[in-house]
């Protein structure tokens, strides 16, 4: 069949789309009370007062309140574009993309999906065309999904009004040939509200113009997304972009929109499914067209809309878990076995965006694993930037924010989950901070630290993270020593613990050193109970035990702390000893008294015995 190489939309079409924020396509459903209750941008993005006030005229126009912010982010932005490497550019190209009316393109909502893994991405991918995911589709797509376009920017983009960094720092600039000559004439569409901040730095032109290299045109002829060749367009010379301010991301929104709604859908792949979105973002620094302020407020804007989604009972029961059962369902019969042995045989996601060499005060931003994504994520959180706040503040979670975490930790509290999201935060201080305000902080809320955790819950509810990157897992598993947590080298102590895997077989590990001393069987109602026997070497003083799962993880909230006092001294005498029940006889020389019931001879070691 012939393949048409086709624009995702039309030039006019698109930058409406882009800087309005508006879907190409009018949407009728079922109305829910979010879809009258979404967030305030103007509100939630004031933290860019900080830095920047506009004219007030929408015009590109005002006063530099903070010099030393915007010339970090104008040396990164610079920075990006400049050492990115040319397949990042193109997949940059393929993040800016939009579908079109006759549905011959795609968008973020295909884009991200890469965060997925190379199996699951390809049947996310597929059900999408081929129909086959219709309730996922209507949710997560970038043009007029329930949540994939949810907020605008519009208004928040002409409230703050700040110059693309592509934009000429001159009145008096030739632009190229191909550009809207009218629409983004440099008379009136330009940059020299900043040009004097730029002026003189390595960074930027004398005249004050960043230095930003065009990415050109490309056709997409992989057909990962689209079995039809598209044409990607960051089109810098319409007037659509040109004249739209960049604070914040319109397309960064967006991402994050589809991005944190895919994460909610598949949570085992959050972590993953999150730094892909981030590396969205990230793209349009590459392309020139954003810096990094626009792109942390992409993120909160995205943030704040799931989480008032996700917080809307009716929309979260009539809409986003059956999208979630239908994906699950279906990536499942794609993949011809269970969701979590699919993920574990396939590739994940990773990233090399500038082919190794670090950002400017940061890292080389490399993915190649769920804890590198992890920290990827978060580095994009703040790019490096000065603190312009107070640090060490108190956590500041969002109201509704918890609700991001329901399909990561459905057995957790509200409460639980927003402790999670309290203990999983980055410092207060950095740019966009709103701590201590009605608003609470979206910029310091780390999904991906979240969603990656591991949370041990108390006997009192109480919650704490223990670790991240890792798998996200709740441990309920509490363990006692019921007749006394202070046993004598060689001696057995009698365990007990609830809240375990009915029927899961765990292994007794005894530390500092840790070796196995024993299993356990846990009962149908999630209990545990036996003794093991602490070896007659072990050493004296403070020990932890711990139960262990087939997969090497503890399944405890907590180790169980005891301690080790030396062993009975032997007595002397000839002879074997032999016996059952009552108190075995100690042989000749050297020994360690035992337990009732058990019978040494001359000196030795006993060996793990677990009963129960």
């Amino acid at each position: 069949m012939r393949r048409t190489a086709v624009r995702g939309v039309t030039v006019a079409v698109a930058a409406t789309a882009l800087v309005l924020g508006t879907p190409l396509v009018a949407q009728a459903a079922t109305t829910y009370p979010s879809d009258s209750a979404k967030p305030d941008l103007v509100s939630l993005l004031s933290g860019y007062d900080q830095f920047w006030t506009s004219s007030g005229a929408n015009d590109l126009h005002g006063t530099v309140v903070d010099p030393t912010t915007l010339a970090k982010n104008d040396q990164l932005t610079s920075w990006i574009n400049q050492n990115a490497t040319a397949a990042q550019q193109f997949t940059a190209l393929q993040d800016s993309e939009y579908q079109n009316a006759t549905n011959t393109a795609y968008d973020q909502s295909s884009t991200v999906a890469q965060g997925l893994g190379d199996v699951l991405e390809k049947a996310y991918v597929q059900g999408r065309l081929d129909g086959a995911l219709p309730l996922t589709s209507a949710v997560i797509n970038s043009s007029n999904g329930s949540t994939g376009a949810y907020v605008s920017t519009g208004t928040a983009k002409a409230h703050y009004s700040y110059p693309r960094p592509y934009l000429p720092a001159t009145t008096t600039a030739t632009l190229p040939a191909t550009d809207d000559q009218t629409g983004c004439a440099p008379a009136t569409v330009n940059a020299s509200s900043v040009s004097a901040n730029r002026a003189g730095k390595a960074w930027a032109s004398a005249d004050g113009t960043l230095d930003i290299t065009r990415v050109p045109v490309a056709t997409d002829t992989t057909h990962e997304f689209s079995p039809n060749d598209v044409v990607l367009d960051p089109g810098y010379g319409t007037a659509g972009i040109c004249t739209g301010g960049s604070y914040p991301s319109g397309h960064t929104t967006t991402a994050y929109q589809a991005g944190i709604t895919l994460a909610t859908l598949v949570p085992e792949l959050a972590p993953e499914i999150l730094a892909r979105t981030s590396e969205n973002g990230n793209d349009r620094i590459v392309l020139g067209v954003h810096y990094p302020l626009d792109i942390m407020g992409g993120r909160i804007d995205g943030e704040a809309a799931l989480a008032a989604r996700w917080s809307d009972t009716q929309y979260r029961t009539d809409v986003l878990e059956p999208a979630r059962a239908e994906l699950v369902q279906y990536l499942e019969q794609q993949c011809g076995d269970t969701l979590a042995n699919c993920i574990a045989k396939e590739q994940p996601y990773t990233n090399t965006p500038y082919g190794g060499k670090a950002i400017p005060g940061g890292t080389a931003q490399v993915v190649t694993d769920r804890a590198s994504a992890v920290r990827v994520y978060q580095e994009r959180m703040t790019y490096g930037f000065a603190k312009t706040g107070t640090a060490g503040q108190a956590p500041s979670v969002p109201a509704g924010a918890e609700n991001l975490l329901r399909t990561t930790f459905p057995t957790l509290t509200d409460a639980q989950r927003t402790s999670v999201l309290a203990q999983t935060e980055i410092d207060s201080g950095y740019p966009l901070d709103q701590t201590g305000t009605a608003n609470g902080s979206w910029e310091r809320l780390d999904l991906a630290a979240a969603t990656s955790a591991t949370v041990a819950v108390a006997s009192n509810g109480a919650v704490k993270v223990l670790s991240t990157g890792g798998t996200a897992r709740v441990l309920t598993g509490v363990l006692t020593a019921p007749h006394g947590s202070s046993v004598a080298a060689g001696s057995k102590l009698a365990l007990a613990g609830t809240g375990f895997t009915a029927g899961a077989t765990l292994s007794v590990v005894l530390h500092s050193d840790p070796v196995t001393v024993g299993t356990l069987t846990v009962a149908a109602d999630g209990t545990v109970a036996g003794t093991v026997t602490i070896p007659a070497g072990t050493a004296t003083g403070a020990h932890t035990v711990d139960l262990v799962a087939s997969t090497g993880d503890s399944v405890l909230a907590a180790p169980l702390a005891i301690t080790v006092t030396p062993a009975a001294a032997a007595t002397g005498g000839t002879g074997t000893g032999s016996g059952t029940g009552g108190t075995g006889t100690v042989g000749t020389g050297t020994g360690v008294a035992t337990d009732p019931g058990a019978t040494t001879g001359g000196t030795g070691i006993h060996l793990p015995v677990v009963s129960g």
